[in-house]
């Protein structure tokens, strides 16, 4: 409606070479609504300032490089970090190679803001769900062999599932240092 009155008063004010077709919009990764119906996730921030649902909490060490190891199963909705972090107030952020987020999710969608720190050149990654590729669950940022880059400071889709939505592990590994992960949200 909203362009049609647009089109409307652009005629009344003389535009002559005014095509009336409505736009069409397709979304596509991140534009594409939530399946609320099998959504059982809610964003999760990984910094210490509003971080929730750590498994590591008990052990961390805050604004400072740690070696966590990680716990092999995880409950529904929690997350853990694998090799040397620093949990920062805002972030996570991976001081050597090798380090691994993951997260006991249920939802169509997983995706992460994240980014190279300041200083860092892109950095690739590799995305798993229940410790095999992501295959045909691959988000708009992975290809189908769970591969990746870093390259900038934005929100990655790394997993979009095909039905059946039931709780998967999702893991993501660096292979470099310097990655900040902030938050996980889903879809």
């Amino acid at each position: 409606m909203t362009e049609m009155a647009v089109q409307q008063l652009l005629l009344e004010a003389g535009a002559d070479d005014l095509d009336q077709e409505l736009v069409v919009v397709e979304p596509r990764g991140l534009e594409v609504a939530a399946d609320w119906r099998t959504l059982r996730s809610p964003e999760t921030y990984l910094g210490y300032a509003q971080g929730a649902r750590f498994a590591s909490a008990a052990s961390a060490r805050f604004d400072t490089g740690h070696r966590y190891a990680g716990a092999m199963h995880l409950p529904l909705n929690y997350w853990d970090l694998f090799g040397t972090w620093a949990v920062a107030q805002e972030a996570a952020v991976l001081r050597e190679p090798g380090g691994r987020v993951a997260f006991q999710f249920q939802a169509r969608d997983l995706n992460l803001v994240m980014g190279p720190a300041a200083g860092s050149g892109p950095i690739p990654f590799r995305v798993f769900l229940d410790e095999e590729a992501v295959d045909g669950a691959a988000g708009t940022d992975v290809a189908a062999d769970g591969r990746g880059i870093l390259d900038g400071q934005r929100t990655y889709q790394l997993v979009r599932q095909p039905e059946p939505i039931v709780a998967r592990r999702f893991e993501i590994e660096f292979t470099a240092a310097g990655a900040e992960a902030y938050c996980f949200t889903f879809g």
